[in-house]
């Protein structure tokens, strides 16, 4: 329904999660019973999620982790890790920044140079762990760098930037055909991120294996504040789901949807895929985690953008292992731990065996779904606030 914004100009309603819930429907089922297991080209993973390419939260050795616990990272291949030999010292300097300083010496620090045999090496060394790899870079520079992530043996490419479409215009450079270059390489691509159903099916129809799907609702992500765009997950999610359900009428290919950014909590993730998400993209909730690089710290990858940052760091409070963090156990009340533990118990106390079924789950919006009953709890803030 179009609502009016004033004369000459219409819009339609759109929903983040903290406006909507998850209605219970007439079955229960037991958890154990429940599979949430996400299966995307070749490759099954226990649990639906990425881990964001922030370089705050993925470095080789926690992409072998996560990886290890059932989840899939992406590095960042334009960070620190391929910049700089030894990337610690630079981390350590980062997380003792004070606020004032963070954005203005965090571009310097990016300036140093990508150093191509780092690529490789970092590749390589997640590969050694015994994980499935995959990485991300921004369309700017996916012609340079695709052949080292081939000579790498990369397993899937991400391909990502804070919007990314299928038709590109440029007066300046020739721009990165989607479609043409997707269907010369030998790896799975995903792209994004979109926030909007016609962006999101001309995404599909470039033969990408998957779609991110959100602008600007991430934790570090200044994007909706600096440019003013932007839509609420909830609704993005949503419309991403009919561009898939159109796409898979139009061609028969199923391409996945993945909610990046905007969750907080399990319940958070448990929205996310009821409103049709296949998989989800976090970043700051494993910055929590005590092996994360970020040191208590997490960034988007525009926070150092030379001419106009589009993202800010934030300090988060490490609160557990990353196997707490996604699978448990809890010993926190807010919904920051047990990630995935909390999407398999939403999945049975309303009745959903797969991600596949909880899909089809009804939602409705419910602005009062998180206030309801709970003055107490904020008042002594308490609980998931």
């Amino acid at each position: 329904m179009e609502i009016e914004i004033g004369i000459g100009k219409t819009g339609r309603r759109a929903y983040g999660f903290d406006e909507v819930a998850i209605v219970p429907s007439r079955r229960t089922r037991d958890p154990d019973d429940v599979d949430i297991s996400w299966e995307i080209d070749a490759w099954t993973f226990e649990l639906p999620m990425l881990a964001a390419s922030m370089d705050g939260v993925v470095s080789p050795a926690s992409a072998i982790e996560i990886g290890k616990l059932g989840g899939l990272a992406v590095l960042n291949l334009e960070g620190l890790q391929t910049r700089y030999e030894d990337p610690e010292p630079v981390l350590d300097e980062i997380a003792a920044l004070s606020d004032d300083k963070a954005t203005r010496r965090m571009q310097e620090l990016y300036r140093e140079p990508i150093q191509e045999e780092l690529i490789v090496r970092r590749i390589r060394e997640v590969r050694d762990g015994g994980v499935i790899a995959a990485a991300s870079l921004t369309p700017q520079r996916v012609a340079k760098y695709a052949p080292l992530v081939l000579e790498a043996e990369l397993d899937i490419l991400v391909i990502q930037g804070t919007v990314v479409s299928a038709e590109h215009v440029s007066t300046r450079t020739e721009p990165l055909n989607l479609k043409e270059f997707i269907a010369n390489f030998d790896l799975p691509v995903i792209v994004g991120g979109c926030a909007s159903y016609q962006t999101a099916l001309h995404l599909m129809r470039t033969g990408a294996v998957g779609v991110l799907v959100g602008v600007g609702p991430g934790a570090a992500c200044t994007s909706r504040g600096v440019l003013g765009i932007g839509v609420p997950q909830a609704t993005a999610i949503a419309d991403a789901a009919g561009a898939r359900m159109e796409h898979l009428r139009e061609t028969g290919w199923y391409v996945h949807v993945i909610a990046d950014g905007g969750m907080r909590t399990g319940g958070d993730i448990a929205k996310a895929i009821a409103c049709g998400a296949d998989a989800v993209m976090i970043g700051s909730p494993l910055a929590k985690a005590y092996e994360a690089p970020g040191r208590g710290f997490h960034w988007g990858m525009a926070t150092f953008h030379p001419d106009l940052p589009r993202g800010t760091r934030v300090a988060t409070r490490r609160i557990g292992s990353l196997s707490e963090i996604l699978v448990g156990p809890a010993h926190e009340n807010d919904g920051t731990l047990n990630l995935f533990g909390a999407l398999r118990t939403s999945m049975a106390t309303t009745g959903y065996g797969s991600i596949k079924e909880f899909q089809k789950a009804e939602v409705i919006v419910a602005p009062a779904i998180k206030s309801e009953g709970k003055a107490l709890q904020r008042a002594q803030h308490l609980g998931a606030q």
